[in-house]
């Protein structure tokens, strides 16, 4: 099962076990020397989360300024994270004749940071890898991002 979600009018999709929480409009506050990636932090029910910039993750272009934006929040090695995207679609049940690998030609930025790729009725759907879009740091200078 994959959380279905649309990013500069792709269709991905995130693991229906790491997701914690899908929010709307959250108040995003801007973290000065933030690596790459990461747009800010917000509170969420009195603890700060990190939030992720998947288009920038995913080298797709920036969001209009002022554009709608949701955030999907997943927990990683004891810490929540908010994932955005430009739209949250409903939860997805995938076959496993309809996954394959990643292929060579989606491009590394994009490749890195997916699990799968899905055939289904409404379209490919990339499935996004939580961990992979996470490795901030350590993971990302040891060539795991």
């Amino acid at each position: 099962m994959l959380l279905g979600l649309t990013l500069a009018g792709r269709f991905c999709g995130l693991p229906v076990p790491c997701v914690r929480d899908v929010l709307r409009g959250e108040a995003i506050t801007r973290v000065p020397l933030a690596p790459p990636g990461v747009a800010g932090v917000l509170n969420l029910r009195g603890r700060i989360v990190t939030a992720v910039e998947l288009r920038s993750r995913l080298g797709l272009p920036a969001a209009e300024p002022g554009a709608a934006r949701m955030s999907i929040v997943v927990e990683h090695e004891g810490e929540l994270y908010s994932l955005l995207a430009d739209a949250v679609r409903e939860v997805l049940p995938v076959p496993p004749e309809a996954r394959a690998m990643a292929p060579e030609t989606l491009g590394e930025a994009r490749r890195g940071h997916v699990a799968a790729i899905h055939q289904l009725a409404e379209g490919l759907l990339i499935e996004l890898d939580p961990a992979r879009l996470l490795a901030f740091g350590r993971d990302a200078e040891a060539g795991l991002a």
